[in-house]
């Protein structure tokens, strides 16, 4: 057999009971993680309210949740709104190789879970399961850094995440799933002209909506070439190069990406990259006792990352893709928060006057890639005196310790309470936190509290 029929072998054999504890623990983090952005993107950002209206006047039978927005819709439909919805902010975890991989999958296992009465443990096998193919696409192309990357990454691997992902609610067999992932290689794809746009939010929404969609197609019985990875023309020849590794998608399996070498999750909603500046930032606002005023210049070295070199970013919502305006805020007011990237804090009069004074140079000796990169921040004060500071990653970045989970629901309950009271909040936080403990009518509960 070939490479896709090993792999889906592979995946459907693999059950909650095979999953580590520490799969486990991580992927119930990203559960909750991903909810509570979801919900502060619907209240944060003008896209979702878009697509909401446009999804609405779709149609589609009431079965499954749009978060947030108060009514039901197709499994389909709903994965696309929430997919949309939980990545908009650019608030979820990051994962090595770079994608957004709860956006491309949890919305997927939602909807599903949520129409055909499935349990937490099936959500949570899904994550895995789905997280771990989009890591391992990831991984296997070797394209790594912005550079060698032709594709928004979620785009182009979150629609096979999905449909993995979904394939485990729905109870694929392995033929089937094959299908799935044939079904879906042809709607893969996104560009990244569109990052700082409203349109970037639906690169994870399509992605996962896809994968649901050729999921549900193959369940009834709609085909596709069952070998697509290795295939003539299929998957991999035509969005990769030579360098893609067919032979690693087989190590799917313990001890699971989600858990090694794991993600970070995000403390700050923006381009991860730009983690990098805000740290620095931060470290020298506090060092200055706040005294922005007194800043002179600002100097940035970093890698050559075009997409986040954006002097003067046209709205706040384009400032979460810019060096220059994360280390302002930074700078400024000593905090990055959600409220950092509305217009009217972009064009305020102190943050026109601090873009003025930032110069910005791109290191091509620097690697373009989150696991090697650094950053350098350096100020210079009115009284000459100059102040530096180095980042190589934030806190809690894959591969070093995580966030700890008292700080990671700070986050959580800041993104929350921008809809729920603190009773219903409390009782949100408690359902995702032991989602794998809950059955189909507890899933109904959490589902019907997401409604808002």
């Amino acid at each position: 057999m070939g490479v896709t029929a090993d792999l889906c072998d592979k995946i459907v054999a693999t059950t909650y009971d095979d999953l580590t504890d520490d799969a486990k623990d991580r992927a119930r983090r990203l559960v909750i993680d991903g909810i509570a952005v979801a919900i502060a993107g619907t209240v944060q950002e003008e896209a979702p309210g878009i697509l909401a209206k446009h999804v609405r006047a779709l149609g589609g039978e009431a079965q499954s949740t749009a978060i947030g927005f108060g009514f039901k819709t197709s499994p389909v439909q709903a994965a696309y709104l929430n997919g949309a919805s939980m990545h908009v902010l650019d608030f979820e975890p990051m994962w090595t190789p770079a994608n957004h991989q709860v956006s491309t999958s949890l919305p997927a296992l939602l909807a599903l879970a949520e129409r055909d009465g499935a349990s937490g443990k099936d959500i949570l096998t899904g994550i895995v399961k789905g997280t771990e193919m989009m890591g391992w696409l990831r991984q296997a192309s070797r394209q790594i850094g912005r550079g060698t990357v032709r594709f928004h990454p979620p785009g182009l691997v979150g629609p096979l995440g999905s449909a993995v992902a979904s394939s485990h609610i729905l109870g694929l067999d392995a033929m089937t799933l094959r299908y799935a992932l044939g079904i879906v290689a042809s709607r893969a794809g996104s560009i990244f002209a569109n990052v700082g746009t409203h349109s970037k939010s639906i690169n994870c929404g399509h992605a996962v909506a896809m994968g649901v969609d050729a999921a549900l197609l193959a369940g009834h019985g709609f085909n596709s070439n069952p070998d697509v990875l290795e295939a003539p023309n299929g998957y991999v020849e035509s969005f990769f190069n030579k360098d893609f590794v067919l032979d690693d998608m087989l190590n799917f399996g313990p001890p699971y990406r989600v858990a090694s070498p794991g993600y970070a999750i995000k403390m700050f909603p923006s381009q991860f990259g730009t983690h990098f500046v805000i740290t620095a930032a931060l470290a020298l606002h506090k060092k200055i006792e706040g005294r922005s005023a007194d800043i002179e210049k600002i100097k940035l070295i970093t890698p050559k990352m075009d997409y986040v070199n954006r002097p003067r970013p046209e709205t706040g919502l384009d400032g979460k893709f810019s060096w220059q305006y994360t280390t302002c805020c930074a700078l400024l007011d000593g905090e990055v928060r959600m409220a950092s990237f509305e217009d009217e804090r972009r064009f305020r009069d102190d943050m026109e006057a601090m873009l003025g004074r930032v110069e910005h140079e791109a290191d091509e000796e620097i690697v373009p890639a989150f696991e090697e990169m650094h950053v350098i921040v350096e100020i210079t004060m009115k009284d000459g005196t100059v102040h530096s500071e180095t980042c190589d990653g934030p806190v809690g970045k894959y591969g070093r310790p995580p966030i700890p989970e008292d700080a990671h629901l700070v986050k959580v309950r800041d993104c929350l309470a921008l809809k729920f009271n603190d009773k219903d909040m409390e009782t949100v936080i408690s359902l995702a936190r032991r989602i794998d403990d809950l059955d189909a009518a507890q899933i109904g509960e959490l589902m019907g509290l997401l409604a808002c």
